[in-house]
């Protein structure tokens, strides 16, 4: 058995991979609604594995027994032939993800194979499950089991709550007149603005680099993945830039934030491409920047849109250089505003899944001292607040998107605990966190006092102001 088990072992290590990074990062799959067949096959073929790890763990299957496993391992062959064909409709994986899947498939072939003839020596004695124990291999499966069957009880739950949430329907709206153009429209914030509009019945055309996971989101709304698709003659009165590989994830290599820079410049040249040549100019850009902005500030003290950038912090560079680009637009007779969007919540998306699971496992933490502000803004007023843009051609500039009070971090994570039942009973030090985090550690141990005084100053009104409030919502959604 030690064959089968070290060819687990590289299934168990390589599917880890996998998951984590292109499912639950990359691909954020278990807050898409539109992933949930997907999220049912996966979910399927983790509680196969979560059961093969724990019977092989400790038992051995002779006689007719031996078909319960054989079963089983067929049986994750035609899931994972289904996951192919929904992957290759619903979106484009990036190439690490197609590697991954390729090397998975000649594995899990190799582990047929191996098993096969085990099973078939099984098969030839008299029918009985005998007990047996692997000794460190048993006890490692079996939390490697564990571990699978946990991952499947989530992802089935999360195909619960998509489907008991009424998704709205959206309009077939065909691309002509006036339109909003949306970058980043794939992702939390950008679904929701677009689902908004459609339901409308406003006109948007739909920019995204993954056409059959927009195609999907977006049934009968026009989507490109470049601009040159986008006749001179179009008619767009506005654009919202969103688009941007994500912040927090991937170590901050030099690497790294090249692609963040470029993820968000290069995008914002395109755009500027597409207004020089169309014959009838937009009106207005809206451009997601961040709080981030304002670097990590010697105090507490509330910053307003004046307040100064942080030069030689990665995430203050980074946001300043995104707003340069998106400030070139004005040379065109566009009205510029400057998103600086704190930290999201909202149901199904955002940050509060992950942080949400965490409190209801006990997990919910004070990071560092605690005592970092959080500015956070509900996912409802921070597509109020981008349509607040578009509509008032007064507002322009920088604008703090953030809730109107900015608690610290403790006092977030406690209030968030609460609201589901739970206490804050952990403590993560600094050094732990700039350890396995290095620079990317300040999202998490630093934060911005930014106030929303030019949202307030135009008279945009909050929909959900109050953390506490916005949390219980969010808890019973």
């Amino acid at each position: 058995m030690t064959l089968v088990f070290l060819i687990l072992c590289a299934q168990i290590v390589m599917g880890a991979l996998d998951n984590f990074w292109h499912h639950e990062i990359a691909a954020r799959l278990p807050q898409r609604a539109s992933a949930r067949y997907e999220l049912v096959l996966h979910a399927a073929r983790e509680g196969i594995y979560g059961l093969l790890l724990l019977g092989l763990a400790w038992f051995q299957w002779l006689g007719a027994w031996a078909l319960v496993p054989a079963l089983l391992m067929v049986t994750e062959v035609a899931i994972t032939c289904a996951d192919f064909v929904e992957e290759d409709r619903t979106r484009r994986l990036p190439p690490l993800e197609a590697v991954l899947h390729t090397l998975l498939a000649v594995n899990y072939g190799v582990l047929l194979g191996v098993l096969g003839l085990q099973f078939g020596g099984w098969a030839l004695q008299p029918a009985m499950l005998v007990p047996v124990s692997h000794g460190a291999w048993s006890v490692f499966f079996t939390l490697a089991g564990l571990a699978v069957l946990a991952w499947a009880v989530r992802n089935a739950l999360a195909v619960r709550r998509f489907s008991r949430r009424p998704q709205p329907a959206l309009p077939v709206v065909p691309p002509s007149g006036p339109a909003v153009l949306v970058t980043g429209a794939t992702g939390f914030v950008g679904s929701a603005l677009v689902a908004q509009l459609a339901a409308e019945g406003q006109r948007v055309i739909v920019y995204s680099r993954d056409l059959l996971q927009a195609r999907r989101l977006f049934p009968g709304q026009w989507v490109v993945d470049q601009f040159d698709d986008i006749p001179a003659e179009t008619r767009i009165r506005a654009v919202v830039h969103l688009a941007g590989a994500q912040v927090l994830g991937a170590p901050w290599t030099q690497q790294r934030r090249r692609t963040l820079l470029q993820s968000r410049a290069d995008l914002m040249h395109e755009l500027l491409a597409l207004m020089c040549r169309l014959h009838e100019r937009p009106q207005v850009l809206v451009s997601a920047s961040a709080v981030g902005f304002y670097g990590v500030p010697a105090d507490a003290g509330p910053l307003d849109e004046q307040a100064p950038p942080q030069p030689g912090r990665f995430q203050s560079d980074l946001c300043a250089a995104i707003e340069h680009e998106a400030r070139r637009a004005e040379a065109l007779g566009l009205r510029v505003v400057r998103l600086r969007l704190g930290l999201v919540l909202g149901p199904g998306g955002g940050a509060y899944p992950a942080f949400a699971a965490a409190a209801r496992w006990g997990l919910g933490s004070v990071l560092g001292t605690g005592r970092q502000p959080v500015p956070w803004i509900h996912i409802d007023d921070a597509v109020g607040l981008i349509r607040f843009a578009l509509q008032r051609s007064d507002l322009r500039g920088a604008v703090n998107a953030v809730a109107p009070e900015a608690p610290t971090q403790q006092a977030f994570a406690r209030t968030m605990a609460g609201t589901l039942g739970r206490r804050v009973h952990l403590q993560v030090p600094d050094w732990v966190l700039r350890l396995g985090l290095g620079e990317m550690s300040e999202l998490l141990r630093c934060g911005q006092h930014a106030v929303p005084a030019a949202a307030l100053a135009a008279g945009y009104r909050y929909r959900q102001p109050d953390l506490a409030r916005a949390m219980q919502a969010l808890a019973q959604a």
